[in-house]
């Protein structure tokens, strides 16, 4: 009897013409549609985006310490991307294909219907984990990797002054 193929946390794997394919709680992915595809998408990076590494570098500009790639709250399974804990303020940048943004949002010609799912699950995951924070006093500002880093950072600021004990901002000279 032949033995099943198996991925590295031993999930069964499923033969898709010549890629074998993982599957995770019940979705298939599908096949990358060209080579180029799957050099787009391991090019992608989680965190430390230039985005991200911008407007922290601005953040750090004006004078604000915080802390990066933290979950706000301990039991809830989100990870954001600057973290003011004593304002409680969590700040999340998000990239425009990742998390359907209204200006730039676009969708995959090949696999469409998995990919408009795939994203969409996005999205209600962004809304629920924003939901669920702010249930518990949290202030969650979303960014854009199309804004201007100085511009969400002044935001970020005023928020953060304005949720802050005063001890813990330090107002900037100059």
């Amino acid at each position: 009897m032949k033995s099943r193929p198996t991925t590295r946390r031993g999930a069964p794997a499923r033969r898709c013409g010549k890629v074998d394919v993982a599957m995770s709680s019940g979705r298939r992915t599908p096949p990358p549609s060209s080579p180029a595809a799957t050099a787009t998408m391991r090019a992608n990076r989680g965190k430390d985006t230039r985005p991200e590494l911008a407007l922290r570098s601005e953040l750090h500009r004006m004078g604000l310490r915080f802390r990066v790639h933290r979950r706000p709250v301990a039991d809830l399974r989100a990870t954001a991307d600057v973290v003011f804990g004593p304002a409680r303020v969590a700040v999340f940048v998000d990239g425009c294909f990742w998390h359907r943004c209204p200006i730039h949002a676009t969708t995959p010609k090949a696999n469409r219907a998995w990919w408009t799912a795939k994203l969409q699950a996005n999205v209600d995951r962004d809304r629920r984990i924003e939901g669920e924070l702010e249930r518990r006093g949290w202030c969650v500002v979303r960014v854009w990797e199309h804004d201007d880093p100085h511009d969400a950072a002044t935001e970020i600021l005023a928020i953060v002054r304005r949720r802050a004990p005063r001890s813990t901002v330090k107002k900037r000279e100059g």
